[in-house]
């Protein structure tokens, strides 16, 4: 029986150069800035890649392979929860593509190979638009965004 995926696409433009916005992807000191992960590996085709978590704990959330690697410009992982790294049905794909754009750079970010429905599709489209978003900031103005924070509506209905 063949899976059903799903892919996710996020287009989005950064007054910033290629290389900045690249080295804000593979860079653990500046993932960490806006993400609260750090993206750790050697960055070699068939290298394996883990997302970390930026804290004491220092938890392997994410771990893949880099599929491909054209610094500035594009960049290829596969991507699966580090619990589910050995099920090749759990395991998904990621591309960023980085071109020059008049004086800005677009950025997308294609997440594909996903399953239809599972908690990863989810999870992605609500988590990249986020994390592109803190990413966007952070190149921009030297701040990233608040990962965490809620909306307003949920706020209010707690008592916030």
């Amino acid at each position: 029986m063949t899976r059903e995926t799903t892919s996710f696409v996020y287009v989005t433009y950064i007054r910033s150069t290629p290389q900045k916005v690249f080295e804000a992807i593979i860079k653990p000191d500046v993932a960490r800035r806006y993400w609260g992960h750090e993206n750790v590996s050697d960055w070699k085709a068939g290298s394996k890649w883990e997302h970390i978590r930026a804290n004491d704990e220092r938890t392997v959330e994410l771990v893949g392979k880099v599929v491909e690697i054209s610094p500035p410009t594009r960049l290829v992982i596969t991507w699966a929860n580090a619990s589910q790294a050995d099920d090749p049905s759990k395991t998904s794909r990621v591309t960023f593509a980085i071109e020059e754009y008049d004086t800005m750079v677009r950025l997308t970010v294609c997440h594909d190979e996903l399953e239809a429905g599972s908690g990863m599709a989810k999870g992605v489209s609500q988590g990249w638009p986020a994390v592109l978003s803190s990413m966007k900031s952070f190149l921009e103005t030297g701040s990233g965004i608040d990962l965490f924070a809620k909306p307003k509506s949920a706020l209010i209905a707690a008592g916030a």
